[in-house]
């Protein structure tokens, strides 16, 4: 299973645990990365997760988000195609940055985009190319797969 974890889901660990919903969202970011080490998911990585973390001014973070690209199955580079692909996605609203996210994903044939940022989540919730899911949801979403089989 192909997955794909925006910057907004790397960085939800370093965010106040106080609300609860940025701690439900934590604790299944974790259990979506221990699948990732237990290789149940492959991670796929991207240029665009490279460019984001180096622009972090706290260095200790950055240098832990970096390591998860030594998991990753798939490292996907800005190429035309993936920019004309975030490009279709500008249109309908998306960031330019989050598009990006988007494409390399969907370049990479991720079947899942994993994020935390509510705008990106609701303007893709009926995107065909990849599933849109916050890390609480995937998780809820694999439950009812397991209940279907």
């Amino acid at each position: 299973m192909i997955i794909y974890l925006d910057i907004c889901c790397f960085n939800r660990p370093f965010d106040d645990q106080s609300q609860l919903l940025i701690h439900l969202q934590t604790e299944a970011k974790l259990f979506v990365q221990q699948g990732i080490r237990d290789g149940a998911f492959a991670l796929v990585w991207s240029a665009i997760l490279d460019l984001e973390n180096d622009a972090n001014p706290d260095r200790e973070r950055c240098n832990i988000i970096r390591d998860w690209r030594q998991f990753a199955k798939h490292d996907i580079p800005t190429t035309v195609e993936v920019e004309a692909l975030a490009e279709t996605l500008q249109v309908i609203g998306i960031k330019a940055m989050d598009a990006l996210h988007v494409a390399s994903a969907i370049h990479a044939g991720a079947a899942y985009f994993l994020t935390t940022d509510k705008f990106v989540l609701r303007k893709l919730r009926d995107e065909q190319r990849i599933k849109v899911f916050d890390p609480v949801e995937f998780l809820r979403h694999l439950g009812d797969l397991d209940d279907e089989n």
